[in-house]
Formats: C-alpha cells, structure tokens, sequence
C-alpha cells in the first residue's frame, strides 16, 4: 500500500462545532474503512495546519474519494500529500537519471 498525509485546516463552520470533531474524526475512520484505506496515525498540530491523518491506501482514487468525502462535510479543508518511505525513497534515488 502507498502512504499519505492529509492536512487539515478548520474551516468557519468546522470552528464552529468543534466540540463535534471528536465524533468526526471517528466517523473519517469508517469512511476509510469502506474506502480499503488504513489510518495510521491522527494528530492534532500546532502551526499552519490543524490536524493530520497518516494513511496507507490500496490507489491514489482511494485517498481522492476519502478527501472529497471529508471536505464535502464542509468542516475542514484538505491538503494530500504522497508520502514515500525510506526504502521508497532509496528506490527512487537508485532508479533517478543522473
């Protein structure tokens, strides 16, 4: 399976329930779930964004479907990172052309 993060930022409406999002972000996981996708990792960030879900998944149509099901809630904006681990990452480096 790939690896993504998916950066959240609260909307007005989503600053508005947030005593809510508790409840959603268990409902995002059972989205992912009828997705195939496997969330690994949710955190709660201090910065730019407000929170983020580490996640594997089967496709990139995968990760797409579960996005637009969260930003369609109106709550938050999304932000999709592909992530590729080390290994991954030492692949890539040994196929790149000089």
């Amino acid at each position: 399976m790939a690896h993504y993060v998916i950066l959240f930022h609260f909307t007005h409406q989503g600053m508005d329930h947030l005593k809510g999002s508790p409840d959603r972000v268990d409902a995002i996981k059972a989205a992912a779930a009828r997705h195939k996708v496997k969330i690994k990792e949710f955190f709660v960030l201090m910065g730019h964004y407000d929170s983020m879900f580490i996640i594997d998944a089967p496709s990139d149509e995968a990760v797409a479907q579960l996005s637009l099901t969260i930003g369609a809630q109106g709550n938050v904006r999304t932000e999709t990172l592909r992530a590729f681990n080390e290994e991954e990452f030492r692949k890539l480096v040994a196929a790149a052309v000089a």
